[in-house]
């Protein structure tokens, strides 16, 4: 009996033993597949996930979540020897930047220099470092630098204006944050193993200061103020913002090869500008346009003034040198000019170069801003229309495609704006042509059909209006109407008018509606449009919004026949 209790009992231990170890491999799966899921989570979390939850106290200040390097003992050592950094750095600044500010002066001062010239006792803060890796494999390392500062300098300008008024300025309050680059190329077999350190101002996240005359008030001389701060943002920003690059020797040599050369061209049509802000307090304002890539002035471009009005028509062509296409960007900036007195800023818009297509006409309204850097303006200041075609040097054009309509490739006409352009690339040696540029003259027939409208505004008092249409070529003022339809907000009118037009590429069409009344007209609306898409595309069709009015849109059918004429400049 006791023999057999044993068995039973050895059996029912090792089936329990065998339940027992099965339940505990069970657990330990389990366990093992919950923490492949926690680890899993792990790798998906954000530096900012793991700050929720880790508790401040126990977050390990050496765990970094980015490819940047904190640079806390590179500031800790600048602050050190920061003093001997002013002494050094205020009279290299002093010597380097005078003659840039000279070459910024605006027109309403007859000088700009420093009379004090101190950084202060604040260090700047170097937040970040990245090592950049030598894409084109130059034989070089590149390294970007974030930098902060909320300084403290003492500096004092003494400039003075073209009626001869003396005006000690004080810079105070500088906040500047910015990403520098440096590059040391070549690479040597020499020490300090590198040929030259390039230094360029890759990126303003942020720049701010204030303006204040000792023992005055600056905002009391108009003018002054603006074109003071435009001078120090111009200076900045043409003379070491990338693609500029300032290069210091380190091993004597020829460097030149490490300057930023041109890369393309952007062809401009500053066409109108429409709703821009009245700036006088008698009549309207006279407003002009400022354009530039490079706030250089031989760089710059300036257009006409078009007296007493807010709805400017231009049409005025423009080329700019492209350096760099990525991270280059077309500033425009509108001005009321108040004759002898320094010009009144309407507003000023920006356009980035990366977001054009080499080859493609790119039409666009830009609003007006106060403030480029802040870009937020409640205010209405008005829009500015520009027509933009990129092609860089050295490229196969016949790799584009027609800027209207993408089936089909580059017409004539296009292909000839583009030939042997000013500072382009010759094919075959790589090397920029002769400063001869190669004008094309599009001479042709433009067939307008003026088909209908609709949604025109009332004016009459029966809710009704008696339209009709005025065509005018901007160029040659040639000038035709449509007959008057009566009692109608939506009128057909079918009517075709062919106009020779000499100078298509810079002629505008303008389309008036006007009501026709016994005792007056009144304007319902216009559109105007240059002639660039007929002539790439040869015939379209479209309906078009009215501007000036609360509502409208007109439609029209456009044929046109020309031969290019070239005239070598």
């Amino acid at each position: 009996m006791s023999f057999f209790s044993g068995i039973l009992l050895g059996i029912v231990v090792g089936v329990l033993l065998i339940v027992a170890l099965a339940r505990a491999g069970s657990v330990r799966a389990k366990c093992r597949s919950d923490l492949a899921m926690t680890i899993a989570a792990f790798a998906r979390m954000t530096a900012q996930d793991s700050r929720k939850v880790i508790p401040k106290e126990f977050y390990p200040s050496w765990v970094v979540f980015t490819q940047q390097q904190k640079l806390n003992w590179l500031n800790h050592q600048l602050e050190k020897i920061w003093p001997y950094v002013d002494a050094a750095a205020s009279e290299l600044i002093r010597s380097n930047v005078e003659p840039i500010l000279e070459q910024f002066r605006p027109a309403i001062l007859s000088s700009l220099k420093f009379s004090k010239l101190t950084l202060g006792t604040v260090s700047p803060n170097f937040t970040g470092i990245d090592v950049l890796e030598d894409e084109a494999d130059t034989g070089g390392i590149t390294l970007e630098l974030e930098m902060q500062w909320d300084g403290n300098p003492n500096i004092v300008l003494d400039i003075k204006t073209k009626l001869g008024v003396s005006l000690p300025v004080q810079v105070k309050d500088i906040a500047f944050t910015g990403l520098f680059r440096l590059m040391f190329k070549p690479l040597v077999d020499e020490f300090p193993c590198f040929g030259a350190v390039c230094y360029s101002l890759r990126k303003k996240k942020n720049l701010d200061f204030k303006l204040r005359i000792i023992g005055g008030d600056i905002s009391s001389i108009p003018g002054v103020s603006f074109a003071i701060e435009e001078t120090l943002r111009d200076a900045i920003e043409g003379s070491i913002m990338w693609p500029v690059r300032q290069i210091v020797p380190i091993i004597a040599g020829d460097y030149s090869d490490l300057e930023a050369k041109p890369v393309g061209t952007l062809e401009l049509k500053l066409v109108q500008a429409k709703e821009l802000t009245n700036k006088d307090i008698i009549g309207k304002s006279d407003p002009y346009a400022v354009l530039f890539i490079r706030p250089l002035k031989e760089r710059m471009k300036t257009s006409k003034t078009i007296n007493n009005q807010l709805n400017p028509i231009w049409n005025e062509h423009f080329d700019f040198i492209v350096e760099d296409a990525s991270t280059q960007h077309l500033t425009i900036r509108v001005f009321d000019d108040e004759g002898v007195q320094a010009s009144e800023l309407i507003g000023c818009a920006q356009f980035a170069l990366k977001d054009l297509e080499p080859g493609k006409v790119k039409d666009v309204w830009l609003k007006l801003v106060k403030d480029l850097d802040i870009q937020r303006d409640n205010k209405n200041r008005g829009q500015v229309h520009l027509e933009l075609l990129y092609y860089p040097f050295g490229t196969d054009k016949n790799l584009y495609t027609n800027p209207f309509d993408p089936d089909y490739t580059l017409t004539s006409v296009e292909k000839a704006l583009q030939t042997a352009p000013y500072g382009s690339e010759d094919s075959d040696s790589g090397k920029p042509s002769s400063p001869q540029k190669r004008d094309v003259i599009v001479r042709g027939v433009l067939s307008v059909t003026v088909i209908g409208a609709e949604e025109l505004p009332s004016v009459d008092f029966m809710g009704k209006a008696d339209p009709y249409v005025v065509l005018v070529m901007k160029k040659s003022e040639t000038k035709v109407k449509t007959r008057v339809v009566h009692d109608t907000l939506n009128p057909v009118w079918n009517q075709t008018f062919d106009f020779l037009v000499e100078d298509a590429l810079h002629d505008l069409l303008i389309l008036e509606v006007w009501d026709h009344d016994t005792f007056g007209k009144d304007k319902l609306g216009r559109f105007l449009m240059t002639l660039t898409r007929v002539i790439l595309e040869g015939e379209i069709q479209d309906s078009f919004p009215l501007e000036a009015t609360k509502s409208g849109r007109i439609y029209v059918h456009l044929k046109w026949a020309a031969q290019p004429i070239f005239r070598d400049t």
